[in-house]
């Protein structure tokens, strides 16, 4: 029981760390990030291992973590010579459709993981790229040439409305009351929208969004 209550403890103040932190997905971490975590993660298994660990052996450690990641983070904000230390800065692989191999070595990349990047980015060849900047993240941002993009509606000189973000209304039969006050929407409207569908209750909605074009979906169990 010990080792339980341990366990689901240790879980929860490593997750509260965490989420402190910052929310950021694994390919965003900086290496600083990256290690702080890996610390952290570390700390937590030796603590539920190490039954002769006191709670404080647990809070001060990765509290301590926690709190030099987030004044590092605070401070790469506000200065820019900890922000380059800490994270870094993008380098340049292709430039003006040339591949920098100064550059490539540098950051020990090889062709091989920009053929990868550029798959990934929808771009099989070279000679369509205009830039490749390889971001502090790991991933690699693509600029075709301009003859290699896709039309957009501004290069036809068509113009466009605003479309805005889609409202959630229910999400696993729970109606997003919120999100109706946002769009000036009732709980009435609501019923009445389900009631033309033949739904009797919201309970029985897996999905139900106000899409940017006012159109509903809705998608039941």
């Amino acid at each position: 029981m010990n080792l339980f209550i341990r366990t689901i403890f240790i879980y929860f103040l490593t997750l509260t760390a965490m989420r402190l932190m910052g929310k950021r997905e694994i390919g965003e971490l900086t290496p600083f990030d990256l290690v702080v975590s890996l610390m952290i993660a570390e700390l937590g298994i030796i603590l539920i291992e190490d039954k002769s660990a006191s709670i404080s052996d647990a809070i001060i450690p990765i509290a301590t973590l926690a709190s030099v990641e987030i004044i590092m983070s605070y401070l790469s904000l506000k200065n820019k010579f900890i922000r380059k230390l800490i994270n870094g800065e993008p380098t340049i692989l292709i430039e003006n459709g040339k591949i920098r191999e100064e550059a490539m070595s540098k950051s020990r990349y090889t062709i091989h993981d920009l053929f990868t990047q550029l798959r990934e980015n929808s771009i099989f060849n070279i000679s369509d790229v205009e830039f490749a900047v390889l971001e502090t993240s790991g991933d690699l941002t693509v600029i075709p040439k301009s003859q290699k993009r896709g039309l957009t509606p501004e290069d036809l000189g068509l113009s466009t409305e605003y479309e805005g973000l889609p409202t959630l209304l229910i999400t696993d039969g729970v109606v997003n009351y919120k999100g109706l006050e946002a769009v000036n929407l009732d709980k009435k409207w609501l019923f009445s929208q389900l009631e033309q569908r033949g739904i009797s209750r919201p309970q029985d909605v897996l999905l139900a969004v106000l899409e940017t074009n006012g159109n509903i979906y809705i998608s039941t169990y």
